[in-house]
């Protein structure tokens, strides 16, 4: 048996949270010989236990596709993670450890505060992300890759708005839309990780009407990028 600890939050509702992680799990494994039971460690990391004839290519394959956290990481490296908190002169992203994003640091996505950032692209907590080292004493401390900040200036010059939301399945956020009379308002749901998606609504569909129509129905934060094809 491989034990592994991959970069996937457990958080919110854990049950839920597991077993969504555990079948995205088991379809990523399909066409190999293991099975994966998953956990959560004491810091809210996804656990897998893989058993099978091809335990040691799965564990491989999903080291690959996931990540693990990193507790010691090297300056200059880029790491997956999930943001932790933002606050207003600054946004944590959890990798493993904590890394600090200052505004002076995320000038690559404009001016402004950190908290005026995160409003801007639709930044949420638990929304994975991907940060590059830029030192790590006295504190480890970080910026958004180029490939992170390209996604997001991407969303926002797309002419149309999206809407993040954390902690639900794609298809209970699916069924909210349809619930709330929005299911032709909206091109689709994009995944962006297991339990974070982003709405991806019409040209002539309002971001912040969506919010408004189903926050009251989803256990979700939800975050906005109005785009603009200016």
């Amino acid at each position: 048996m491989n034990k592994i600890t991959l970069c996937i939050k457990i958080y919110g509702n854990e049950k839920k949270t597991i077993d969504a992680v555990s079948a995205t799990i088991a379809n990523e494994l399909k066409e190999l010989t293991a099975k994966a039971a998953v956990a959560v460690s004491c810091d809210g990391w996804a656990i897998a236990e893989i058993e099978g004839e091809d335990e040691e290519f799965a564990s491989n394959l999903l080291v690959r596709q996931y990540g693990t956290p990193m507790l010691s990481p090297s300056e200059g490296t880029i790491y997956k993670g999930f943001i932790e908190s933002i606050e207003e002169d600054k946004i944590i992203v959890d990798i493993g450890t904590k890394v600090i994003i200052s505004p002076e640091n995320m000038k690559n996505l404009g001016t402004g505060s950190a908290k005026q950032i995160s409003l801007r692209f639709g930044m949420i907590k638990y929304l994975p992300v991907e940060v590059e080292i830029i030192g790590i004493k006295p504190q480890i401390r970080g910026k958004f890759s180029k490939y992170q900040a390209d996604a997001w200036w991407q969303w926002k010059k797309a002419g149309y708005d999206r809407v993040t939301a954390n902690a639900i399945t794609r298809s209970e956020l699916k069924a909210a839309v349809k619930k709330t009379g929005h299911a032709r308002d909206i091109y689709g749901i994009e995944r962006l990780g297991i339990m974070e998606h982003a709405i991806v609504c019409r040209e002539t569909t309002d971001g912040p009407g969506i919010v408004a129509a189903i926050g009251r129905f989803i256990p979700s934060e939800l975050g906005v990028i109005i785009g603009s094809s200016e």
